[in-house]
């Protein structure tokens, strides 16, 4: 080991207890500890170039273990990104790139938003299984356009978290052998020495997931790490996991490979007694030009991006429409004729007039998009015949990984959402995942996270309420629709036929910025007439739908997916009486209140204040859009095991009762 090396280390290690200690908030531990490892990683190995954060060719980097931020922006810092020593000092400030945890988009090189233990590692897989399957796609016997690495940080509580197995479980499965995770075995988490609650055998259990695992490697010499690497990138069967032993906290005299170093400053007196101890006799914040300039990438790597632009030219002429398609896909943009594409296929499916439960829907709205879309990445969490999330170009990407664009991804809610967000982020694809609305629960922190980070990925929830019948109240979802309204930035459409699921899927591809539910039924659905501007108006998120035939409207009746049907019929018996209803359809009420206010206006004037809403879930969600004088018809208990018809009718959800509601908000 050489001085030089560990000074270069030391740099990550003081400008991060530097940080920590200046905000009074942070995590020095782990940066302490990893500083070496990430030496070794980013001046010796990492594909990457400071000047362009977005190549399309450069390794990705993920700290999953995303307390220790302060090493991320530390090495993005030296090595030349766009990450300055103010931002540094400035680290968990208001409107600062360097917060608290790594968030995508706020500075330069940061690869996805981590924190949620094991979720970042979760992503890497989805990061890797891209660059497979677009290798696998693009690349020729004699241009290699897609060749890079996904490398991975973790600690303890990364592989404490259950994603943990959902994913590398997977990862193992798919031979992702570009998938390198670096274990920080240090032995400690916030509670203090794992060995009380964490005895597992992790290099027996990865082995048992089709890894390659290279056990007890010196996190703290860089022969030892660099030997690691390359036996790590010598097996591209396998993805690798490098259990690497450190010492938490490295360095600090007192306070090193305790639990006092991972979530607190070490305090002035700990840290002058670091500089003493790792001969670091430099000012906080202060980096002396030789170690900076041991850490300049800037050069090497506009040189690797130069060399892959000549493949990138050569491969252009080659094969013209192939790169077209390549660029256009890594740019997240859709075909030309998308739209006209799209618009045709909505005529053509309103011109049908069959009754079909909106998850059949949603299959014939992906005969459409895949055919137009080869970036279309589906799967389901082993529901694939329930959810209809494959179609007839699908292939398994264990079958075929240069065609492939499906997942059976398996009993493994969270992980697929995660892998999903990890799949988005990487570019090149619109990944799409099913499962049961009402496991949505198992999943809800990754569609959080794609909401949060925000990735364009596309949750696909099928048997949408107590409709699914009798498989009881374990699956029948109550409160799960308004759940996930209520996250920001999430966009949640619940069709009430094939015409709104297609126009639901249309918009949920075109949202390359933010990530959308699309909520389905089992149960069959009436078709709906609609006139063509009707059917622009979907994507206002609600429109009238139905409007009397003689005379204003004397009240409104608000419906969303299976319930509009019972509106409908409600309308017409009401009509029989003299009474005057309009019915509008809510497939995404929250897309409705964004709109101008004159739209809103002319869909649910004011002055109509006798207003019904019904849907098969939780009530509270539609008072601000009912008012207090008006009803609303929901569910506000949990189901029961029964065929769907008994249900409706046990709870009220009837034509009849929609009607009964209306007259009785009339004579308030």
């Amino acid at each position: 080991m050489t001085n030089r090396r560990r000074q270069l280390a030391n740099a990550i290690r003081f400008l991060s207890m530097d940080a920590v200690q200046r905000a009074n908030s942070g995590h020095p531990g782990m940066p302490m500890g990893m500083a070496d490892i990430a030496e070794v990683l980013f001046n010796d190995h990492l594909k990457h170039n400071p000047a362009n954060p977005q190549w399309w060719d450069r390794d990705r980097f993920v700290v999953s273990n995303g307390h220790g931020s302060m090493l991320l922006y530390s090495v993005l810092h030296l090595s030349g990104y766009g990450v300055s020593l103010d931002d540094l000092k400035n680290f968990r400030q208001l409107h600062s790139p360097t917060p608290g945890h790594p968030e995508y988009g706020e500075a330069p090189g940061v690869e996805t938003t981590t924190g949620p233990l094991g979720q970042g590692l979760a992503n890497a897989v989805g990061m890797a299984l891209a660059e497979k399957l677009l290798a696998a796609r693009y690349n020729t016997d004699e241009l290699t356009l897609v060749d890079h690495v996904t490398w991975v940080f973790a600690g303890d509580g990364c592989l404490m978290e259950g994603i943990s197995h959902e994913v590398c479980s997977l990862a193992g499965t798919l031979g992702l052998g570009k998938l390198i995770v670096f274990y920080d075995d240090n032995g400690i988490s916030i509670d203090g020495e794992v060995e009380g609650w964490f005895t597992d055998d992790t290099p027996a259990r990865f082995r048992a997931y089709g890894w390659q695992v290279l056990e007890a490697v010196d996190g703290h010499n860089p022969a030892a790490i660099d030997n690691a690497i390359k036996a790590a990138r010598g097996n591209s069967e396998q993805p690798t996991l490098i259990c690497c032993k450190t010492t938490i906290g490295f360095g600090a005299p007192n306070k090193a490979g305790t639990a006092d170093t991972h979530g607190a400053p070490l305090g002035d007196a700990e840290i002058a007694g670091t500089r003493e101890a790792l001969d670091w006799p430099y000012a906080p914040f202060e980096v002396p030009d030789e170690i900076r300039a041991g850490w300049d990438a800037r050069e090497a790597g506009q040189g690797r991006e130069r060399d892959w632009n000549k493949t990138w030219a050569a491969y252009r002429d080659a094969q013209p429409e192939r790169a077209a398609e390549f660029e256009r896909r890594m740019r997240g943009e859709l075909p030309e004729d998308f739209k006209r594409l799209l618009a045709s296929a909505l005529g053509q499916m309103q011109a049908d007039a069959s009754k079909v439960a909106t998850r059949k829907a949603s299959a014939m709205a992906l005969e459409v998009l895949g055919k137009a879309l080869p970036e279309m990445l589906g799967g389901s969490a082993d529901l694939t015949g329930s959810n209809n999330t494959n179609w007839s170009g699908s292939v398994d990407v264990n079958e075929d990984s240069a065609k492939g664009n499906y997942i059976y991804y398996g009993v493994r809610e969270f992980g697929m959402t995660a892998i999903a967000n990890g799949l988005a982020l990487h570019g090149g694809f619109i990944p799409y995942t099913g499962t049961f609305l009402v496991f949505s629960d198992y999943a809800r922190n990754a569609v959080r996270m794609s909401a949060l980070i925000p990735t364009g990925a596309i949750h696909v929830y099928t048997h949408d309420s107590i409709g699914l019948g009798e498989d009881g109240p374990t699956h029948q979802p109550v409160e799960h629709l308004a759940s996930l309204r209520l996250i920001p930035n999430l966009d949640v459409w619940r069709p009430c036929d094939k015409v709104e699921t297609l126009a639901a899927w249309g918009a949920a591809v075109a949202r390359r910025k933010g990530p959308t539910a699309l909520v389905l039924t089992r149960q069959g659905l009436a078709h709906q007439p609609r006139s063509d501007e009707q059917i622009a108006d979907i994507a206002r998120g609600g429109y009238v739908l139905h409007e009397p035939e003689q005379g204003d409207p004397q009240a409104a009746i608000l419906a969303s997916g299976s319930e509009v049907g019972l509106a409908m019929a409600a309308a017409e018996a009401l009509s029989a009486e003299g009474i005057a209803v309009r019915v509008i359809s809510m497939p995404n009420p929250d897309l409705f209140e964004v709109q101008d206010a004159d739209y809103r206006e002319s869909v649910l004037p004011a002055a109509l204040s006798a207003r019904v809403a019904v849907e098969a879930g939780v009530s509270r969600y539609w008072r601000p859009l009912v008012g207090d004088r008006g009803r609303i018809i929901g569910i506000d208990r949990f189901g029961a095991s029964a065929p769907a018809e008994q249900l409706f009718a046990e709870y009220g959800l009837t034509a009849e009762r929609v009607a009964e509601a209306v007259r009785a908000t009339l004579n308030s």
